[in-house]
């Protein structure tokens, strides 16, 4: 099994990792990078990171690889690429919000070179396993104006196509990951993160989360975010400012797992939450679109739901709510009110 550790300063990290930096302007042999790396994952992988890696937004985004050991039954693309320093590997997720969840290894060669692409069709298993099947790949040279190709015949390969990787670490900033292949590779990434992860991050954290809504909001992309053409859909509650006048129902259900469904064709609502298995409570609305990021809401009633039991709430009243900001993936909106909310989307 051979050890890789991809920049320069991984040596360094590692061993502040571990305890045992080495003085200054020494160099580490390669089989002590690869020592002292195996004890800085083990001692992370014992740590507690994100509960459930897989099914957290955090783990989307561009990965660089720092370091991987490659063991004998790795890939073609592994055994080729991966130990060349004059490359940079990343691996690329997209798992929540598209209907064609992805896992990619990229390899750049160089800026004036280009890249090669391995795309894999991607789901999630479990709170840490992704699994994934490799179904395209290319070549995007700088000079041509086509992609070229990867000769290989994924469609043949059959289950050698196939795999899983399990996220063992995923620390709460949402920048650092060890994940573990279905071959026995370990992979040691970092990322730099966009607004979107840096609010991720912050919600993680429970820090700067206005400051990270208030850096995404003037990216809002869609121009319109109160039209039900883009607004349509399930929608997770991730975080929840409640103003001190919201109603007693937004109070008492506030930090618990909640949804919304909104319908495409009616604007109707549909708020769910679950108090806990097998005892949810439903309530419903129906919102009309009044600008183009506000869309006025009249509260129809809520029941509580046992089984196929059901017992009605009295709740009504009317409000509204202004789209700040809406993506593919994220919703952040604010209730007339005051409360503030992040929502991802689900397929």
């Amino acid at each position: 099994m051979v050890c890789v550790c991809r920049r320069r300063g991984c040596s360094q990290r590692t061993r502040n990792s571990t305890g045992g930096a080495p003085a200054w302007g020494s160099r580490p042999r390669p089989r002590d990078i690869c020592s002292a790396t195996r004890k800085a994952v083990k001692a992370l992988e014992s740590e507690e990171g994100v509960i459930s890696p897989a099914k957290s937004p955090l783990i989307e985004g561009l990965w660089q690889l720092l370091f991987t050991t490659r063991p004998g039954t790795a890939s073609p693309i592994q055994r080729t690429f991966v130990g060349v320093d004059l490359f940079r590997v990343f691996q690329e997720i997209q798992l929540f919000g598209t209907d064609d969840p992805r896992v990619s290894n990229i390899i750049k060669f160089s800026d004036k070179i280009g890249e090669l692409k391995v795309e894999a069709a991607a789901s999630v298993e479990s709170g840490q396993r992704i699994l994934f099947r490799f179904d395209r790949a290319a070549f995007a040279f700088k000079f041509l104006p086509f992609k070229v190709p990867y000769p290989v015949p994924f469609r043949l390969l059959g289950d050698e196509a196939k795999g899983w990787l399990d996220t063992t670490y995923l620390s709460p900033s949402g920048n650092f990951r060890i994940s573990r292949g279905n071959k026995g590779t370990i992979f040691v990434l970092q990322k730099d993160l966009d607004p979107r992860q840096h609010l991720f991050q912050a919600i993680s954290s429970n820090m700067d989360i206005q400051k990270a809504i208030d850096e995404l909001l003037p990216l809002n992309p869609t121009e319109a975010p109160s039209s039900l053409e883009t607004l349509a859909g399930k929608w997770r509650l991730v975080w929840s400012s409640q103003a001190e006048d919201a109603n007693w129902l937004q109070k008492l259900t506030s930090g618990l797992p909640s949804w919304q469904v909104v319908a495409s064709d009616t604007g109707k609502l549909e708020n769910l939450v679950e108090i806990f298995p097998g005892l949810r409570l439903k309530a419903k609305a129906i919102s009309e679109e009044s600008s183009k990021i506000r869309r006025d809401v009249t509260i129809k009633g809520a029941e509580l739901e046992l089984g196929s039991l059901s017992i009605p709430v009295n709740i009504t009243g009317t409000g509204y709510v202004d789209l700040l900001y809406l993506d593919s993936k994220i919703r952040i909106s604010r209730g007339n009110k005051g409360s503030l909310f992040v929502h991802i989307r689900e397929t």
